[in-house]
């Protein structure tokens, strides 16, 4: 079962603390550690899943984070959007969980100006313009989680909803100059 909660203000704390242990880990592989997902949207409802993505040079840069206790995952490609470019190397990545002896968290580890670094901080950014948005999103997942019996099949079901906030976000960066970088 999916559990959505409501936006819970410690939820940037708690980002705050795991990006300095991120930034301890991995010093200067890291070029930016940033907090993404639904937890990174004042007011949004979520899972109870910090999610943070690291930008790296090379998908490589994200190998102390094993030896850390940090969880490898077999999650190595992100899924395309409708309309973007399908080449392997924009939508591959790593992908971690927190040690188990923490709080519930996902890493990704996208390479420096790839589709798939950009998407997450377009997406998360155009939230948190909308905050209507953001709210209509919230309920979907609340009822998605309400009425899907197979748990694996919640992000399938997700990822769509998401393209299309995706295609309005891209909408408003081209009207608002939005560039990539410019909030964490």
């Amino acid at each position: 079962m999916v559990a959505i909660v409501p936006y819970r203000p410690a939820w940037a704390a708690e980002f705050a603390r795991l990006e300095r242990r991120l930034d301890d880990i991995l010093g200067t592989r890291a070029l930016r550690i940033d907090h993404i997902g639904s937890t990174a949207v004042p007011g949004l409802a979520s899972k109870d899943v910090i999610d943070i993505q690291v930008t790296v040079a090379r998908l490589a840069d994200a190998d102390p984070l094993a030896a850390a206790g940090f969880r490898a995952q077999p999650f190595l490609r992100d899924h395309v959007p409708p309309g973007a470019v399908d080449d392997e190397r924009e939508w591959t990545k790593r992908f971690f969980n927190l040690p188990d002896d923490e709080r519930r968290g996902n890493v990704h580890i996208r390479v420096d100006g790839r589709a798939n670094q950009r998407y997450p901080l377009l997406f998360r950014d155009y939230l948190r313009a909308y905050p209507s948005a953001a709210e209509a999103y919230g309920r979907l997942k609340v009822s998605l989680a309400k009425e899907l019996a197979d748990a694996e099949s919640y992000p399938d079901v997700k990822d769509p909803a998401c393209d299309l906030i995706w295609i309005a976000a891209e909408d408003w960066a081209a009207a608002t100059g939005w560039v990539l970088g410019t909030t964490s």
